[in-house]
């Protein structure tokens, strides 16, 4: 039965496996930082991305002190540098590998920090009130329902917490990604928003997709991604848009297809 019919699919245990199985082969948001990266964080230079630039300025400045939520972010890269950087840092992630190597940079450099096995879109680990700040770098795109991972957002963090979280333009899901017509320039929308590839994949691209191992992924509408901010009573404080620096597809070319967002529990 094709997972695009079939209600049994799980892709949670999917995505699970096609991440540690990045994890396994190195990939550039699987690659630990390394120890002079996080000594600089000690002496005060470090830097954490959202996109594919820096943090805006007053995003996130000063985090000593701060207990901060690193949200489906694991690989080693921003938890450990927010720790050494000076703040109270748990990391929650699907995937035990991706895990795996937060806890190996910490454990060589002798950093404290929580690494928990989870889906995002259930933090009930956590009590309310928990976190200062939610740092959620691009990663919602994995599951098929955002609107639950705003609303534990909320719930976690005091008030006054921001939400420091970041997405595709759902403009890049829209696209026909046959290279052929990339390679003609010309840009072909096929799919209509919200996109999924369990449902709008060919059946036979689709199986063989999984078959290669790799993550299934979902396109949100901004009414999702930012109105699903909003509903779960977030303020939005500030927007961020950002470029790809090695365009992946045609609509990179033209338009920025990272998008950030600030937002705060009043």
């Amino acid at each position: 039965m094709m997972a695009s019919s079939s209600s049994s699919f799980d892709f949670l245990a999917h995505n699970r496996a096609a991440w540690d199985k990045l994890a396994a082969q190195d990939c550039a948001w699987s690659r630990p930082v390394n120890a002079d990266v996080i000594a600089a964080a000690r002496a005060g230079q470090w830097a954490v991305q959202l996109t594919p630039g820096p943090l805006p300025h007053g995003w996130l400045d000063q985090p000593q002190g701060l207990r901060i939520l690193c949200l489906a972010s694991a690989g080693g890269q921003q938890a450990p540098v927010l720790a050494a950087a000076g703040a109270h840092v748990t990391v929650l992630d699907a995937s035990e590998k991706q895990l795996g190597q937060d806890r190996h940079v910490a454990t060589r450099d002798g950093l404290a920090l929580d690494a928990i096995q989870g889906d995002m879109r259930d933090l009930s680990v956590f009590a309310d009130g928990t976190f200062d700040v939610v740092f959620h770098p691009i990663s919602n795109l994995y599951v098929p329902d955002v609107r639950p991972v705003w609303r534990e957002c909320h719930r976690v963090l005091r008030r006054g917490g921001r939400l420091l979280s970041s997405f595709y333009n759902p403009i890049v899901f829209v696209g026909d990604r046959d290279p052929a017509y990339a390679e003609q320039g010309v840009i072909r929308p096929v799919h209509p928003l919200p996109y999924a590839d369990t449902r709008d994949l060919d059946p036979t691209a689709l199986q063989a997709k999984l078959a290669r191992g790799e993550a299934v992924v979902f396109g949100h509408s901004l009414a999702d991604q930012i109105g699903g901010q909003l509903e779960a009573g977030f303020l939005l404080a500030g927007f961020h848009e950002d470029h790809a620096p090695t365009p992946r597809f045609l609509i990179d070319r033209y338009v920025p297809t990272f998008l950030a967002t600030y937002a705060v529990k009043p």
